[in-house]
């Protein structure tokens, strides 16, 4: 850590912002909590909002509204920051322009002499990763985006229902895209030390089918939810503070984030979602799975996926 006080910058305090912070503030995960946004104002009235309820918290945190210098000296960036995706645009249209957005929130940060650990959540996380990485100049592994984590959340969730069993005893992840390409390598999934797989064979209470199903449910999540709410933002600000504590702590926890993947799994040169190791360095290393075969083909279908869409922007801003 740059210091011991642990010190956050959030850049971009829309509804995925704030419910971070605000998370951060319930779990009085930081010391120190720079609100960064184009809007000085909201900004500031965001810090004066969350201020109000300290003496409702456990937290002693100073919050308040900031500039890109105040980066200097911060354990973490955090970027949420991002423009919405108009109706008819396309996603590469909707890359290229916040490609651009991310260039004038990277250069000052890095500019200010910030040497800590960028996290991004803005969508595409995996690409908007890679693009942070390559502003940056950063060392790969001191940047990564919140990746599968939340869709491993709601994959726990799920299964936790299904097998009526505490979601925090299920230990299975989703990988790849943050998108539609992501997918359940369901060898490696297990309650507790048991294989889900063997559970589905020695029991007809547990349905092969219904696993499935789960799985699309998961790839599905954020579409109903963004069709009934118009978007989401609770469960990534809780996944954020989760990715945060494990980097603050330095607990070598493993979270399913958006890392650069440089041989593991046969592939390279691409951000994805994947279990790893996380402490105060970021990715201390990338946790390979004894994946299947059709598992680590599927895996090698979604980092394509993410390839092509990185090197089609590349090509549309370097003609």
């Amino acid at each position: 850590m740059v210091n011991d006080k642990r010190k956050v910058v959030l850049v971009g305090t829309g509804m995925v912002g704030m419910s971070y912070a605000y998370s951060l503030l319930n779990q009085n995960v930081c010391d120190e909590l720079v609100l960064i946004d184009l809007n000085q104002k909201r900004a500031e009235g965001e810090a004066m909002d969350l201020n109000h309820g300290l003496a409702f918290s456990a937290a002693n945190m100073k919050i308040y509204a900031g500039k890109y210098e105040d980066c200097k000296d911060a354990d973490i960036v955090v970027i949420s920051a991002g423009v919405a995706q108009k109706p008819g645009e396309t996603r590469l249209a909707l890359l290229k322009r916040n490609a651009k957005v991310f260039r004038s929130i990277v250069e000052p940060v890095t500019a200010s002499g910030f040497d800590g650990i960028f996290l991004v959540a803005t969508n595409p996380v995996d690409i908007m990763t890679k693009i942070t990485y390559m502003l940056s100049g950063f060392n790969p592994r001191k940047v990564l985006g919140t990746g599968t984590a939340l869709d491993t959340a709601r994959l726990r969730y799920l299964l936790g229902e299904y097998l009526r069993v505490d979601p925090r005893n299920v230990h299975a992840y989703v990988m790849g895209e943050h998108g539609d390409s992501e997918f359940v390598p369901w060898s490696q999934a297990l309650l507790a030390t048991k294989s889900i797989l063997e559970l589905c064979e020695e029991t007809q209470a547990i349905d092969k089918q219904r696993l499935t199903g789960i799985e699309k449910e998961v790839q599905e999540a954020a579409y109903k939810i963004i069709e009934a709410k118009n978007a989401t933002y609770y469960g990534i600000g809780m996944a954020l503070t989760r990715i945060t504590r494990a980097i603050l702590g330095d607990e070598n926890s493993v979270l399913t984030v958006s890392a650069m993947l440089r041989g593991e799994y046969g592939q390279t040169d691409v951000f994805a979602g994947v279990p790893c190791i996380i402490n105060k360095t970021g990715v201390q290393r990338v946790l390979p799975l004894s994946l299947k075969p059709e598992e680590s083909e599927r895996l090698g279908e979604s980092c394509k996926v993410l390839r092509e869409c990185y090197e089609e922007l590349a090509r549309e801003q370097n003609p």
